[in-house]
């Protein structure tokens, strides 16, 4: 009878049985759970040990396991649990953005007073051919206004690898954070010094506006992806540095589901900032639409990461 209701449990669901087989479900368990003791003991038929194992570890996850699928975790996690993680990193987040910040003053400072500094700080893979030899006519014409790749090389090929660079690059902050945070902010005021080293290059040639307009479209949420990766790893430095009453293991234990809640979302983030880059930047042609839809998605994660408060508990509002 445990069989059948396991059964019926795996390919329907649990809700699939009925009030008496749900009392006598964990009753069974524990039946066949003794019998396998038994058998294991006195030595029974090795298949018949074998098939009490296999039932007696398919009962356990009915009985003890999940009650939620993987699609309802995930939708749970993107409806409250994302934004509540980022609500809860406020002050981690303003020290995230403080770096980058920080970081594209100085590399405007450096690249204004000389462009030599420009292939110093960007490597020359980033860069792609771009440099203090760049003409405006180049910068605008085989880069900002570039034409359409077409879809498989735009939200294929392109998309995959700005997904995999900067969801590595996002992990990599994160993960530093065991370090005492230092390399976290490093990575994250390296990471505004090249974006200010753009900035100052296109500012020298005339296009600030157009190339302000060509980033914000993918820029809002891949800068934000990165300091949200920064403020997790500020997180996990934080609970590391200052333990508190309670141990260095216990501390990161207490708040690890937090800081992995705002690593994981900003993958997704990177994940759709990779999309938006990889295509949909070059098919909009004109810097004021790319600067609506940079202030739109801005509003957006902004309205996102503000909802669902009631429900998840956050402040008075309870």
């Amino acid at each position: 009878m445990l069989e059948d209701l396991i059964s019926v449990a795996e390919n329907k669901g649990i809700t699939r049985l009925s009030a008496d087989e749900l009392q006598q479900l964990p009753l069974l368990y524990r039946a066949a759970a003794s019998s396998l003791s038994v058998a294991r003991s006195i030595a029974l038929d090795r298949n018949l040990i074998l098939y009490l194992e296999n039932l007696v570890l398919r009962a356990f996850f009915v009985v003890y396991g999940p009650r939620v699928g993987i699609q309802e975790a995930l939708g749970d996690f993107l409806r409250r649990g994302f934004p509540a993680a980022v609500r809860g990193a406020i002050w981690h987040i303003a020290v995230a953005s403080i770096a980058i910040v920080a970081g594209v003053v100085v590399g405007i400072v450096l690249v204004e007073s000389s462009e030599d500094w420009f292939s110093a700080l960007v490597p020359a893979a980033m860069a792609g051919g771009r440099g203090p030899a760049s003409t405006a006519a180049h910068l605008r014409d085989g880069e900002i206004f570039a034409p359409w790749p077409g879809f498989v090389q735009s939200f294929v090929v392109f998309a995959n690898a700005l997904f995999r660079h900067n969801a590595t690059i996002g992990i990599m902050i994160f993960g530093f954070g065991i370090a005492g945070g230092v390399p976290t902010l490093l990575l994250l005021g390296y990471q505004g010094l090249v974006l200010g080293a753009f900035l100052a290059l296109h500012y020298n040639r005339g296009l600030l506006l157009d190339f302000i307009g060509w980033v914000s479209i993918h820029g809002v949420t891949e800068l934000g992806a990165l300091v949200l990766c920064g403020a997790g790893g500020l997180l996990i430095a934080e609970k590391v540095l200052f333990p508190g009453r309670y141990s260095r293991l216990d501390n990161l234990a207490r708040s690890g589901t937090a800081a992995a809640a705002l690593a994981g979302g900003a993958v997704l983030m990177v994940f759709v900032a990779g999309i938006i880059e990889g295509g949909l930047r070059q098919l909009i042609s004109d810097t004021a639409a790319r600067l609506t839809i940079g202030f739109a998605t801005g509003g957006f994660w902004m309205a996102y990461f503000l909802s669902n408060r009631r429900s998840t508990g956050d402040g008075a509002e309870t």
